[in-house]
């Protein structure tokens, strides 16, 4: 792997000869690596590339507008994310009303998700953004009218409680129970075979409607196709015996002799489905294979003097894509643009079973963030651009994917021990999280704590990480001879938006409890109130409640930063407000169209609201940049925290 930018030359140069960006470009292939997965359910479906890196304290480029100097980032991807994944076999609900398998879906298809919040979700056209699969442990959901989903215990499914993960890994995020109600259209009827029956009805249905039609028109654009299916029916079943109505006709029958009546005299205008015939005992015919179908639809009009009659099925996307899928008719254009997404306690969950076996599950990523798993509203992953320089996908890739310097202890004591190198202020947390769940199984932390310790070298760390409290002893420690900052990161309270936004960390009151440990402790602990999100958390209700739950903990600042979408969050973001709220497009297209930061008229705005909340709550409010600042060393130098992961 090209780790050049990181590594020391051949020629023993110095760390400060060899400084390099934070983010350097790196291969797929990581050779030498040893790959590890682990079969507890907090790390189902991730790989962990051990490698053994040249390098660990980076410069962070000049023009970047963090304001510190030197970085360490001993993971690449973060375990924090979440993954969500199906059985290959579910049939997902394509655009046009049909549907394929999951495993068989690839990047560019067009298929159905929703969008907006609550009763006020609708359907609407997304596009797969990508699609990958992985092995993780395997979970059944029944529901109450037959559907049975296979996933992982961390997939989610949209419930009249919001989004329920099937078994959390975690304490922390919502789970799915018995009787929760499912949003969807209800379970997709399988597909007819084409039996000798099938076949048969079909042709009864095409032959005998053709001959009703008379002038009606109807069908006429799909009509060769009608034909061409015929001709190939017909070498099979003779004409007189395809003309005959049986006396106890089959399911399959009635499938055939409704997709041949449509393709006779059908009609399809978004979600409707009609059939227009001159013949009343033809039409007669149609209504009954449509009751013994389950399908509901408006009695045939009398005909009368040669006049025609329609008979339709009900307006709504249950029975039309009902229709579809049991008779397998080809032609039939659905829009489902703007439909109202419902619960139904057909959809509600009577079982969840761990089935005790290790699947090969599949996944994809969409426009909308969402999709249609056999009738139900699924949530997929979202893609991120920050581990592209990995040369990884942005999506499943960050998440599962996780780079690990496992030898990070030896590489720092190594670069502080350099001759050239001063002492100069460290900061982590800066790419992704020290402190992610992955921290727990490698324990990096802890030596490379001891080693700034041991050299009494400042450093900072941000987290959202709770697990920082394992090391506290040596934290302690470390300040006892140098400067240490920490400061957490708690952009608001609100439980909803937490676990939309930031499910895979822990809670911001779990958060808050942290800091008060370590306020506890004697720390100066600084909260980066980050990020605020307008339109959702920057109401001066939320911003009260979240900056006295600050001061309550013993937080000695707070900081305030509204949400800062560089590329890559930006399209995750994206994503996920206009599933959730896309009232508030408009606001954001004003706020974000020029660029990855709020404008300053904003910013001020906010940082003055979050300043009059300090007051009023007694807590120094900081200003910008100042809780993220170290305690300047006996050198003559400013060295400064991180602004925002």
């Amino acid at each position: 792997m090209r780790w050049s930018n990181l590594s020391a030359p051949s020629d023993g140069g110095s760390l400060l000869d060899r400084a390099a960006p934070a983010a350097p470009p790196l291969p797929l292939a990581l050779p030498g690596a040893s790959v590890r997965t682990f079969d507890t359910p907090g790390f189902a479906g991730m790989t962990f590339y051990e490698i053994q890196a040249k390098s660990l304290i980076n410069r962070v480029p000049g023009a970047s507008r963090v304001p510190f100097e030197w970085t360490i980032n001993p993971y690449r991807g973060c375990s924090h994310a979440c993954a969500y994944c199906l059985s290959g076999d579910t049939p997902i609900l394509m655009a046009d009303g049909t549907t394929r398998r999951l495993a068989d879906l690839r990047r560019g298809d067009s298929i159905m998700g929703t969008m907006g919040a609550g009763s006020t979700r609708r359907y609407v056209p997304t596009t797969v953004r990508d699609h990958w699969s992985t092995t993780k442990a395997a979970f059944r959901v029944t529901l109450a009218d037959g559907t049975r989903l296979v996933s992982s215990g961390d997939h989610r499914f949209l419930t009249d409680r919001g989004w329920r993960h099937v078994s959390p890994a975690e304490a922390h995020q919502p789970a799915l129970a018995v009787g929760d109600l499912m949003f969807g259209v209800g379970h997709f009827a399988e597909p007819p075979k084409e039996s000798p029956d099938y076949r048969a009805g079909f042709l009864c249905g095409l032959i005998r409607g053709d001959a009703g039609r008379g002038d009606t028109g109807g069908a006429q654009s799909r009509e060769g196709d009608a034909w061409i299916r015929a001709d190939g029916y017909l070498e099979d079943v003779p004409l007189h015996e395809a003309l005959r109505w049986p006396d106890l006709p089959t399911t399959g029958w009635y499938r055939g002799f409704l997709a041949g009546a449509f393709g006779a005299v059908g009609t399809a205008d978004r979600l409707a489905i009609s059939f227009t015939s001159g013949d009343r005992l033809f039409l007669s015919r149609v209504t009954s294979a449509l009751t013994h179908l389950g399908l509901p639809s408006r009695s045939p009009v009398r005909v009368r003097g040669g006049a025609t009659g329609t008979v339709e099925i009900d307006r709504d996307l249950w029975a039309a894509l009902r229709f579809r899928h049991l008779t397998g008719i080809d032609g039939a254009p659905l829009d489902a643009s703007g439909v109202g997404v419902r619960a139904g306690r057909q959809l509600a969950v009577v079982d969840i079973e761990d089935l005790g076996l290790t699947l090969p599950l599949f996944d994809i990523s969409t426009g909308t963030g969402d999709f249609i798993a056999d009738g139900v509203v699924s949530h997929n992953c979202f893609a991120r651009h920050t581990h592209s320089y990995l040369d990884l996908d942005t999506g499943h890739d960050f998440d599962t994917k996780i780079v690990v310097k496992v030898n990070a202890g030896e590489l720092i004591r190594r670069e502080l021990a350099a001759p050239r190198w001063r002492g100069a202020h460290i900061a982590m947390g800066t790419n992704v999280d020290v402190y992610q769940r992955a921290e727990g199984r490698y324990r990096l932390m802890p030596e490379i704590l001891a080693a700034l310790r041991d050299h009494a070298n400042p450093f900072s760390i941000l987290t959202k990480g709770t697990l920082i409290l394992r090391d506290l002893e040596l934290l302690t420690q470390a300040a006892e001879v140098t400067r240490v900052g920490l400061s957490f990161s708690v952009g608001f309270l609100d439980e909803q938006v937490w676990r939309s936004v930031e499910s895979g960390t822990p809670s911001p009151r779990r958060r808050l409890d942290a800091v008060r440990r370590l306020t506890d402790a004697g720390f100066a602990v600084g909260v980066l109130m980050a990020p605020i999100l307008p339109g959702l958390t920057d109401t001066d209700e939320s911003i009260d409640e979240t900056v006295a739950a600050i001061a309550a903990a013993g937080a000695t600042s707070v900081t305030p930063l509204p949400l800062h979408l560089r590329p890559g969050a930006r399209e995750w973001y994206a994503s996920w407000l206009t599933q959730t709220r896309p009232d508030l497009a408009p606001r954001y297209r004003e706020l974000y169209g020029n660029g990855s930061y709020a404008p300053q008229t904003y910013q001020r705005e906010i940082t003055a609201r979050v300043r009059m909340a300090a007051r009023r709550h007694g807590l120094h409010r900081a200003e910008p940049g100042e809780a993220r600042t170290v305690t300047p060393t006996d050198e003559p130098r400013e060295d400064r925290q991180l602004t925002l992961l």
